[in-house]
C-alpha cells in the first residue's frame, strides 16, 4: 500500500470525517493518500443536488429521511444490480476508472456504500490491480451493501459481525476494526485543564450539546428547558457547527447568560469533549465513536432516525447512553445525570469495557 484514494460521499459529514481520519493515519505512516467525492464521477450537478437534498432533509424534514432509509431497508431491490438507482450510481464508472488509472492508485477505500457500488461495477468490467475496501460509518449494515463485492469490509466491532456477514456474498471478508476517527480523539486532556482552556468554571458540571455538523434537531427547545432546570453549578456549551441561523438565534437569546456558551463552527471539538461531563447529541456514527474513544457519557436526541437509530440502540444497550422521545424528559435526564457522579461513572466504565478499537490503525495493518 503506497498510493491510496479514499472515496467519500457528501451525504453527511460523517463519511468525510471518516475519510479524513483514514488519510491522517496513513499519511502519518508515510503513505500517499487522497480523498475524492465519488458522486462527482456521475456529474458535478448531481453531486450538488444530492448534497443539497441531504442537507435540506436533515434540517427541515428529518422524518422523511428516516422514512426513506427504512423504505430502502424494506425494499433492497432498489439498490440491486439493474435497478434505476444502481444504473445512476454506476453511470460514473468510466470516469472513476480513468481517475484510478491516471492516479496510479494501488488501494481504494470507500467510506460510503454508493462509491462501493460503483467500484464493484468497475472491477467487474475493467479489473484493476488494486485492493478495495468499504468502511462502515454506522453501527449497522447499510442498504446496498449486499450489491457490493470488495476485498475487505471494515466494521465497528465483533458483536455486529454476524449482521454484516449476512449482507455479504463473501462473509469471510468482514474485519471488526472500529470506525476511524481522527488521532486527537485518542488522546485526552485532563478535564480540569480542558475546562480552564475553554474558560469553564473549575467547579462547574459541564454539559456539551452538539447535533451534527449542521446543528439539526430540537436544540432551541432543549436549551430553553435546560436553561430553566439546570442548577447554577452547571454550564452548557452548544456547538452549532455550520448552522449560522441557529448560532445567531442562540447567541442573541443567551448573550447575557454566563452559564451558557454558544459556539459556531470549531476545530476544537476534541477539547470540548475532554472538558465535558455529559454529551447531548444526535447519534451520528462518527460523533458517537469520537465520544466512545473519550469515554464520554451520552444522551441521544433522535433527530433523524434512519441508520442513526442503530447507533442509538448499540450504545444505550451497552449502558453508555440514554435517550427519550420527549424534549421535557430528555432535559430531565440530563439534569439527573449531571447530579449523579455514580451514574456518570457507570456509563464511563461501560465505554472503557467496550474498548473502542482504533479503526484507522486496523485498516492500515490489514491493507499494508
Amino acid at each position: 500500500m503506497k498510493n491510496v484514494i479514499v472515496l467519500s460521499c457528501n451525504t453527511g459529514q460523517g463519511h468525510n470525517s471518516c475519510a479524513e481520519a483514514i488519510k491522517e493515519y496513513l499519511e502519518g505512516k508515510g503513505i500517499k493518500c487522497g480523498i475524492r467525492d465519488a458522486l462527482d464521477f456521475i456529474s458535478t450537478g448531481f453531486d450538488r443536488f444530492v448534497t443539497w437534498g441531504h442537507t435540506f432533509m436533515y434540517l427541515h424534514v428529518p422524518g422523511f429521511f428516516g422514512w426513506g432509509y427504512s423504505f430502502n431497508e424494506r425494499h433492497p431491490r432498489l439498490l440491486e444490480k439493474g435497478s434505476p438507482t444502481y444504473k445512476v450510481l454506476t453511470s460514473g464508472e468510466k470516469r472513476m476508472y480513468d481517475f484510478l488509472l491516471e492516479g496510479g492508485y494501488d488501494t481504494v477505500i470507500c467510506t460510503h456504500v454508493f462509491p462501493a457500488i460503483t467500484l464493484t461495477a468497475l472491477m467487474e468490467r475493467h479489473p484493476l490491480p488494486v485492493r478495495t475496501a468499504l468502511v462502515a460509518t454506522d453501527y449497522t449494515c447499510h442498504p446496498g451493501t449486499e450489491s457490493t463485492d470488495l476485498e475487505k469490509y471494515f466494521i465497528p466491532c465483533e458483536p455486529l459481525a454476524d449482521s454484516f456477514r449476512s449482507c455479504l456474498k463473501a462473509p469471510e471478508r468482514v474485519v471488526p476494526s472500529g470506525i476511524p476517527v481522527r488521532e486527537e480523539f485518542w488522546t485526552r486532556r485532563d478535564r480540569a485543564e480542558a475546562k480552564r482552556y475553554l474558560h469553564i468554571g473549575a467547579e462547574s458540571r459541564h454539559l456539551l450539546m452538539m447535533c451534527g455538523s449542521m446543528g439539526c434537531g430540537p436544540i432551541v427547545r432543549l436549551l430553553g428547558r435546560l436553561a430553566r432546570e439546570l442548577p447554577d453549578s452547571t454550564e452548557v456549551t452548544v456547538i452549532c457547527g455550520t448552522n449560522q441561523r441557529l448560532y445567531k438565534k442562540l447567541s442573541g437569546r443567551y448573550k447575557n447568560n454566563r452559564r451558557i456558551h454558544i459556539v459556531g463552527y470549531t476545530e476544537e471539538v476534541s477539547v470540548y469533549m475532554d472538558s465535558a461531563d455529559l454529551y447531548l447529541t444526535k447519534p451520528g456514527g462518527i460523533s458517537v465513536t469520537e465520544a466512545a474513544a473519550k469515554e464520554l457519557p451520552m444522551v441521544f436526541i433522535d433527530a433523524v432516525s434512519g441508520c442513526e437509530k442503530y447507533n442509538m440502540e448499540f450504545f444505550t444497550k451497552m449502558g453508555a447512553a440514554v435517550t427519550d422521545t420527549s424534549v421535557r424528559r430528555l432535559a430531565g435526564k440530563c439534569v439527573a445525570l449531571l447530579a449523579s457522579e455514580e451514574e456518570l461513572s457507570r456509563m464511563r466504565l461501560a465505554l472503557r469495557e467496550y474498548a473502542q478499537p482504533n479503526g484507522a490503525e486496523r485498516i492500515y495493518n490489514e491493507l499494508r
